[in-house]
């Protein structure tokens, strides 16, 4: 399979470094509030991602951090749990909220017991960074100020690396202030924190670097430095993230991961998704176009949450996705008549014995779904495969037994590598499948004797208004139905 490179701006074969195995890491989210759907939509492409690398053939290890120390989380924490120790504050500050973060992943139909999850404040973390900074120190990649260690980047440019692996950085755009916060000048470059000591009432962790105290805590870059080659070596596979994280962060990640290395790459490739604009505009709490997954789907919103999911993945991860409550609509519209597809595959009459569909065609369907997906994640070109079949299948009925199954396995394929759950939402109770042949059965009866439906209509009402489910004639294939 095929994916974008940031770091060499090309579409690439994806070639594993070790065995059949593609190692990636997701930047995962700030735990001090709700992830907003922009951050949402970089998490459902590295899903995507890890289910279209696998169904490609490769086995895959996949890591996502936790933020959960930093500015921001120390800030939330001191407002909300004044009078708790600074450490506990924090921890029960970004416990809540990683709860908050994997209900919603689950929604949208990540697999996140797929994924490793790790949060800088473990301890094996906490001891990695402070290692690999005592190393940057003493190798002269690293110095300290009053306020804590900071990386320098002209002591790496001067070591012969490349700093500008994933844009072209230039002396307009370069300073050389240090940037003490963790809310990152995206315009300029700077020395970044690598530790930062101790502030009243903040969280710490003990560190002594060169007989100096740094008592403090790690800087937001160096914890995924770290993190992901504790999970998974140096160099890894790929490297995910939104298209906000070039820079700083992933460029300031590969500084301080390659700095004592001879090789100078971090991870073989960088894929990065783009952003969702609001109405065409940049997502922002003061222009008051600012929602998170429970603003669209609680109250009189009420969208389903792979809604959400489909109309991402319409749009090409590296072309801009415009959310307005019409897209949206229009997605949950295509959400239900998918699913009322996928319903087919457990009526038994769209088969038939003349003519109709067959195995082979719909073998095709799925084969160019696969090659969408394949060539770079294409999943508007798979959708579009799906669409094709889709009107085909409503149009005919399935010549075959072989064609039934065939079809049933592309709605599989559409699960495993979209993550849409068609065939999960799509099935029904043995309940409701005996009544369903009941009422089958009683309209069949009474239109080859007595003409008397009503034991078929009382049986159809009970569907629909108990179980939510309309029986219909379709095509003259017989009864069909479909939820509501």
């Amino acid at each position: 399979m095929k994916l974008h490179n940031t770091s060499t701006r090309k579409v690439e074969d994806l070639q594993p470094l070790k065995d059949n195995t593609v190692r990636i890491y997701s930047c995962g989210p700030t735990v001090y509030d709700h992830a907003h759907i922009g951050n949402l939509s970089a998490y459902i492409f590295a899903d995507t991602l890890h289910r279209v690398v696998s169904q490609a053939g490769h086995g895959v290890q996949h890591a996502m951090n936790y933020t959960d120390v930093d500015d921001k989380t120390i800030r939330r924490s001191r407002e909300q749990y004044p009078d708790k120790d600074p450490k506990e504050a924090l921890q029960t500050l970004t416990d809540h909220y990683i709860d908050v973060f994997m209900d919603d992943m689950q929604k949208i139909g990540n697999d996140v017991g797929s994924i490793s999850f790790i949060r800088a404040t473990d301890e094996k973390t906490i001891k990695g960074m402070q290692e690999l900074i005592a190393n940057l120190h003493a190798q002269g990649f690293a110095y300290t100020a009053d306020d804590g260690v900071y990386f320098s980047i002209e002591a790496y440019r001067a070591s012969g690396k490349i700093y500008g692996q994933l844009l072209e950085l230039t002396d307009g755009n370069t300073s050389e202030a240090r940037i003490q916060n963790d809310e990152y000048d995206k315009e300029s470059v700077h020395d970044f924190a690598l530790w930062k000591k101790q502030k009243e009432g903040e969280p710490a962790w003990e560190f002594n670097l060169d007989g100096q105290d740094m008592t403090g805590r790690p800087g937001w870059h160096i914890e995924c430095s770290v993190m992901s080659e504790q999970a998974l070596g140096q160099p890894f596979d790929i490297h995910t993230g939104g298209i906000d994280l070039i820079f700083p962060h992933h460029e300031n990640e590969i500084a301080q991961s390659t700095a004592l290395e001879e090789n100078p790459s971090m991870a073989t490739m960088f894929a990065h998704n783009e952003h969702i604009l609001v109405d065409g505009k940049k997502m922002s709490k003061s222009a008051s176009n600012f929602y998170t997954l429970k603003d669209i789907t609680d109250n009189e919103k009420g969208f389903d949450p792979l809604a959400f999911r489909l109309m991402v993945l319409q749009a090409h991860y590296r072309n801009q996705v415009n959310f307005t409550w019409e897209s949206l609509g229009s997605a949950q519209y295509r959400l239900r008549n998918l699913r009322q597809l996928a319903q087919l595959q457990h009526q038994q009459n769209i088969v038939t014995d003349q003519g109709g569909i067959t195995a082979e065609e719909i073998q095709g369907y799925a084969e160019r779904f696969r090659t969408a997906l394949f060539d770079d994640i294409d999943t508007p070109g798979a959708l579009s495969s799906f669409s094709n079949l889709e009107n085909t299948v409503r149009a005919n009925q399935l010549q075959n037994e072989d064609a039934w199954d065939a079809f049933k396995q592309f709605l599989q394929l559409i699960d495993e590598t979209l993550g849409l759950d068609l065939t999960k939402e799509s099935d029904i109770t043995e309940e409701q499948k005996q009544l369903l042949q009941a009422q089958d059965n009683a309209w069949r009866e009474a239109k080859a004797t007595t003409k008397d439906f009503s034991a078929s209509d009382e049986l159809r009402n009970e569907l629909e208004t108990k179980h939510h489910i309309i029986v219909s004639n379709y095509n003259d294939r017989g009864f069909l139905w479909s939820r509501i």
